[in-house]
């Protein structure tokens, strides 16, 4: 079945001539192949368009790989990522009667048991999962999320291939080991089967939920945990607009500025305030409220993937946008190598001047023309060169920026990503590191501090204890270094007074063997055999 499947893969990625991608410098083995390919005729679309092709022809596993590679901006050209966004997670749906079976198995009872109104037909149908609706016996409507069947096998051997082809191209191609493959296979198998666990997304769901209720921003609907596994997740069944649909949002007199303005507000929010982002806001996962057209809300769904920072980081990337805004290019380099994004011995002023080539051409254009999302993946591309690694939870907020930016953009062409960012860093830093910030900081350790206050002169006495018994071992230790060092002096000389005399010994034996060879001895010589040889005795017994 393996051999079979990677037969058929290796023919798709022949037949849309993908070897168009690899350039000149390959292993000679890999030249013969190159040249058993380019004998299938060339298709008349581009290399990118064939690629993403060949995926579609893949199926779905592969669907979602490519979308996810189509946030790798910093690996792939903008033509193959665009051309990948346009890959569609809409497959075929799996029976009704096997829904219905998965689900009753699920619930351990008939489905009419728990549910009301079931669907037999699936309200979306993708490539991990299928959705039903439904209505709770309390008359709540729901709908009711399943795992395909059997897909964890198929996603397993699929990933297998994948890796098998990912360790290939990054030995035996130059240009392979810059793409990183082996690592983002492995991304890729940390999402997906994250995504096959929806108990996760339920819990994710639930704290995202929890972060935004009462907040009429954002909306995310409730979880039903009574009937949610690790293969189904039931839900509120939620009503809206398509981020995309501009027609009815233009038809219904909707603040479309507000509204562009108001998701890039829940971003920093999400990003810096609850540090817990919806890493795949793209539009088939945002629905918008217009029951208020001048006061529009967002509603988040799939919360599969969810994105966090550390405290380092966050704090780093705030005053990175903070510097970008100010285009303080040497804060932004120094900051790079202070946060360990960039290796320490990085020359920060050649970093420096890559960062300023990069985003000074940017800043000659009006402030709206800016995506700000496309200045950060620059300065990626850019730091790749200082060995910049790519960081997960970068890659992450770097996707849902864009993806955030794009939405916006897309309802309001006019977008100011800046006029909302440089406001909210510059008054997030100002809560986090102010006067306010500090009295607040004093105020809630006082407490804590009080209730330590009487064990300072303990603490402060065992210290200076510490301290002198360090230096006592300090003591000790440079003179166990120091006799080390002597020993082994002494070693040396021992081992070269051992050779010198094995030296002397065997040109004494040497020496008096001369007569026996035919050769004519003198006294002096074996006087001088007498005297090597002593030596060499002498010294190696003195050194035994």
């Amino acid at each position: 079945m393996r051999l079979i499947r990677i037969l058929h893969i290796l023919y798709i990625l022949a037949k849309h001539r993908l070897d168009r991608f690899i350039g000149a410098h390959i292993p000679l083995w890999l030249t013969v192949v190159i040249k058993l390919v380019r004998l299938m005729p060339t298709p008349s679309a581009s290399p990118a368009v064939s690629l993403r092709l060949a995926i579609e022809e893949l199926g779905p596993i592969f669907i979602k790989f490519g979308q996810l590679l189509s946030t790798r901006r910093d690996l792939f050209s903008d033509e193959v990522t665009d051309e990948l966004q346009k890959l569609q997670d809409q497959v075929p749906p799996f029976s009704s009667l096997k829904a219905r079976q998965l689900i009753e198995a699920e619930l351990n009872a008939p489905i009419e048991n728990v549910f009301r109104d079931f669907a037999e037909e699936p309200l979306a149908s993708a490539s991990v999962a299928q959705i039903h609706t439904a209505k709770l016996a309390t008359g709540e409507g729901v709908v009711i999320k399943i795992i395909r069947p059997d897909i964890e096998s198929r996603i397993k051997l699929d990933i297998r291939i994948m890796l098998f082809i990912a360790h290939t191209l990054e030995r035996f191609w130059r240009e392979g080991r810059r793409l990183h493959p082996v690592e983002v296979v492995n991304d890729y198998e940390h999402t997906i089967l994250n995504e096959l666990n929806l108990q996760l997304e339920a819990a994710n769901t639930a704290t995202l939920r929890e972060n935004w209720l009462n907040s009429n921003e954002l909306y995310v609907p409730q979880v039903y945990w009574d009937d949610c596994s690790s293969n189904m997740m039931v839900m509120e069944r939620i009503y809206g607009v398509h981020a995309t649909d501009l027609d009815v949002l233009h038809r219904n007199e909707v603040d479309l500025r507000k509204l562009a303005h108001l998701g890039v507000n829940i971003f920093f929010t999400q990003v810096f305030e609850h540090n817990f982002f919806h890493a795949d806001m793209h539009p088939g996962n945002v629905f918008i409220d217009i029951t208020d057209p001048l006061d529009p809300t967002y509603i988040a769904l799939d919360c599969a993937i969810i994105g966090s920072l550390t405290e380092d980081d966050k704090n780093y990337l705030a005053e990175n946008l903070l510097a970008f805004f100010q285009q303080d290019y040497a804060k932004v380099a120094e900051l790079h190598v202070a946060s360990g994004w960039v290796p320490a011995d990085t020359n920060v002023k050649d970093f420096e001047s890559v960062i300023r080539s990069v985003c000074a051409p940017v800043f000659q254009k009006p402030i709206k023309d800016i995506s700000f999302g496309k200045v950060l993946l620059s300065l990626f591309r850019a730091a790749r060169q200082f060995e910049m690694e790519v960081q997960p939870q970068l890659v992450l907020l770097q996707k849902t920026l864009l993806n955030i930016e794009g939405m916006g953009r897309q309802i309001y062409p006019d977008l100011d990503l800046w006029e909302t960012a440089a406001p909210y860093m510059e008054n997030w830093m100002q809560e986090r590191y102010g006067a306010t910030a500090l009295f607040k900081n004093v105020t809630d350790n006082a407490p804590r501090w009080l209730r330590q206050l009487p064990e300072l002169p303990d603490l402060a006495i065992g210290a200076l204890t510490e301290l002198n018994s360090l230096g006592e071992r300090a003591d000790q230790q440079t003179k166990l270094l120091a006799d080390i060092k002597h020993e082994l002096n002494q070693q040396a000389r021992r081992n070269r007074y051992t050779r010198i005399g094995g030296v002397a010994l065997i040109a004494a034996i040497l020496t008096s063997l001369l007569p026996l060879s035919g050769y004519a001895s003198t006294p002096e010589a074996l006087i001088g055999t007498s005297i090597l040889g002593s030596l060499g005795l002498y010294w190696m017994y003195i050194q035994s």
